[in-house]
């Protein structure tokens, strides 16, 4: 008998230390502002590796917590994290509210990544545009995003037409089409838009933009080999918000800008229009104009709807109208015919829609599905030559994200085509291509300073095979001071026939795409940076940012002439490689910010003798930007040092300096500012000739200057409801 009471007693006492050890604690998260339930907040243990994440009611549980003493971590996006003792058992209350964080740079939430993250826990190396800095490029130019992108360290505009002014976006040193431009994470402009796509996207109603460099394609499918830029929209708040922007230059260029939007419980709207007149502009009197007769039309309506907390559906359409003709000024203004007169007009017509669902099963699961269809129709006439076609793009997605205390997944799967069809008697150039894919990411928290993010996307392109895209990064936080990322994968871009060389000859007498002889290019990439950011003392303030980077390209997609006058598309034999290093710096005292950043970009063709520098890329690239910020002034001066290029003749070109200065005085229905850019008057005609005889049918030498020169804009904001209110008389 004793010893059954004995077993009895021990049995007990062991099951009582099992239950005290395996505790359940329930954690209540709120705001300290308004006492709201917080839904999504991470709360976490690291020693014993559990966590949770709140639910609607604002309560993580965590389950199986053994008695002890334990420090609690609560985070969520745009609020101070929290950390805190506890100990377990805790038979009181556990609730914890959460501060709104000062510090914007912990509040950004980046969506090219497709995570919910923020950018200091995302190992992807990505740069972000947006707030006030996004408002003062747009005072610089609210025509198109040239000038949001052409001042990030290491991105060049590349003028390939001196007529029309198409412009491509270069990253370390690689040709346009090597970058993904997104629109909301849709990929839109391409292929044959692809030299008119920067002109054609007004800035006034992004949110923000997001550049990642080197290959992204894991996120993202082919394309992205020098990387990618998402143009993130704003969407409709609970206050409306409306904004008309006047901007008049001294070049006779007049924008209009609107947007509007608002929300309601269960629906939502915003719209975006603009338009601009530009008149032929020739600062050198020589009869030629060096920006072009433009007349164009931007509209982008979007309608929200939200059938409950968790579920978003929205469609929108994005349209334009831009007309461009260059070239001898008295062609343009009186439309004379004479065999001494040449002309280069570019008519482009788009429409665009999106449809996107996106609705969250729980704190922890989201699914969204997405499509747009596109269609460009372009016209390029010359004297004696006709270039006109249309292309029909599609891109339909669908992913599912689950976010829990240590690692997100995102599983996703994706069919993009194009279809380009030519209007021609003579070469017979169509094109088309579809491509299916499927991919998986995954961002896990190895500790608390090291994060790993890995990606896999299998490709499949009709007529051109089978892609495999690993990607991997990983992130250090050393403290909060310091922090490195390293990060590489691989890239792949199918051929077609609109590159930079094929734009700067107008596509005359370019033979199709052989897609039985050509291989897709392929690449490989690795980025290296390093972040230090501190208080020097009181209110100074000092960061540094320090990125290497490499991306080799195999079989590279190039233009060569034929014995018959003609000219086809070839692999190369031999890689275009480019490296070189990006450095940011970063002073900061009370109202003042001094920022300085230098380039070097080696970018070498390894399949030519001697691997020479790729033409019209500076080796050397550096500025500095002086800002002035209050709540009624900002205030800047910039200088841009370009280095010496190559042309692709051998020569050499010179270095030259390029200075703005702009100011804004906010008032509280909006503000009005003025510009006064590169006015030193940097222009290539100073350095050698833009253009060269005869006069009716002109050489262009290629374009490594600013060809507009000086350029003063005034211009007005107006904001009758939903300005931040600390602007004020």
């Amino acid at each position: 008998m004793n010893l059954k009471l004995i077993s009895t007693l021990l049995i007990l006492l062991l099951c009582s230390l099992v239950y005290g050890q395996n505790n359940s604690i329930q954690i209540k998260v709120l705001t300290e502002k308004d006492n709201t339930s917080l839904l999504g907040a991470t709360v976490y243990i690291e020693t014993i590796q559990k966590g949770a994440t709140t639910d609607f009611d604002g309560i993580a549980v965590l389950q199986g917590v053994p008695d002890g003493k334990y420090t609690l971590q609560i985070s969520f996006v745009g609020y101070e994290t929290i950390e805190t003792q506890i100990t377990v058992p805790n038979q009181s209350e556990l609730t914890f509210y959460l501060h709104e964080s000062a510090d914007a740079l912990e509040t950004i939430v980046l969506q090219s990544t497709r995570s919910t993250r923020t950018i200091k826990n995302i190992p992807t190396r990505i740069e972000f545009i947006g707030g006030e800095e996004l408002g003062e490029k747009v005072a610089m130019n609210a025509t198109n995003i040239s000038m949001t992108l052409r001042e990030s360290t290491g991105i060049q505009m590349q003028q390939t037409s001196l007529s029309s002014g198409n412009s491509n976006i270069r990253i370390q040193g690689l040709d346009g089409r090597y970058t993904q431009l997104l629109r909301d994470g849709f990929p839109l402009y391409s292929g044959f838009s692809s030299g008119l796509s920067i002109l054609h996207i007004p800035p006034v109603d992004l949110k923000q933009v997001e550049i990642i460099k080197g290959s992204s394609s894991t996120l993202y499918g082919g394309g992205a080999i020098a990387g990618l830029v998402n143009l993130v929209s704003k969407t409709p708040e609970d206050e409306p918000e409306l904004d008309i922007m006047l901007t008049q230059t001294q070049a006779l260029g007049s924008t209009a800008n609107a947007f509007y939007s608002q929300r309601t419980a269960k629906w939502g709207w915003a719209f975006f229009g603009s338009g601009n007149y530009q008149k032929a502009y020739d600062p050198e009197d020589d009869g030629f104009s060096n920006l072009p007769q433009t007349w164009s039309i931007n509209f982008n309506p979007k309608l929200f709807y939200y059938p409950s907390e968790n579920t978003t559906f929205w469609v929108g359409l994005n349209g334009s109208y831009d007309d461009r003709k260059g070239g001898d000024i008295a062609k343009i203004e009186d439309d004379l015919d004479g065999i001494d007169q040449y002309s280069e007009e570019n008519l482009s017509k788009r429409i665009s829609s999106q449809v996107v669902f996106e609705t969250r099963l729980d704190s922890v699961q989201i699914i969204k599905v997405r499509n747009s269809i596109s269609f460009f129709d372009r016209t390029l006439e010359i004297p004696d030559l006709t270039f006109t076609g249309n292309q029909w793009n599609t891109f339909t997605e669908a992913t599912y994200q689950r976010q829990g205390s240590r690692a997100d997944w995102v599983f996703g799967a994706n069919l993009y085509s194009t279809a380009f069809d030519e209007d021609s008697q003579t070469l017979e150039r169509d094109q088309e291509d579809i491509t299916y894919g499927l991919f998986i990411n995954n961002i896990y928290d190895i500790s608390e300073r090291f994060i790993i993010e890995t990606g896999l996307r299998a490709d499949y392109a009709n007529d051109w095979g089978f892609f495999a895209l690993p990607r991997v990064s990983l992130l250090f936080k050393a403290h909060s001071n310091f922090s490195s990322r390293i990060g590489g994968g691989l890239g792949y871009k199918i051929p077609d026939i609109f590159t930079e060389e094929a734009e700067f000859i107008n596509f005359e007498d370019i033979l199709p795409i052989d897609k039985d002889t050509l291989e897709a290019e392929r690449s490989y990439g690795l980025n290296l940076d390093f972040n230090y950011q501190t208080k020097l003392s009181g209110d100074f303030g000092f960061s540094i940012n320090q990125l290497f980077y490499i991306t080799a390209i195999k079989d590279g997609l190039l233009l060569n002439s034929t014995i018959n006058d003609q000219f086809q598309f070839e692999n190369a034999d031999g890689e275009i490689l480019t490296k070189g290093a990006e450095t940011n710096i970063k002073f900061s005292y009370k109202d003042f910010r001094w920022f300085l950043n230098y380039a070097l970009i080696d970018t070498r063709l390894n399949y030519l003798p001697g691997n020479p520098q790729k033409p019209l890329t500076a080796k050397h690239n550096a500025g500095s930007v002086f800002m002035y910020e209050s709540s009624k002034w900002r205030i800047g001066y910039e200088a841009y040092y370009t280095g010496s290029q190559l042309l692709s003749n051998g020569t050499e070109t010179t270095d030259y300096i390029t200075m703005g200065l702009l100011a804004i005085r906010n008032f509280k229905w909006g503000n009005v500012f003025v510009n006064f850019e590169n006015f030193t008057d940097r222009r290539q005609s100073r350095f050698s000739p833009l253009v060269l005889p005869p006069n009716e049918d002109p050489i262009f030498p290629e374009i490594y200057a600013p060809t507009d020169g000086f350029i003063f804009s005034l211009g007005i904001t107006l904001k009758p409801f939903g300005n931040e209110s600390e602007h004020h008389d």
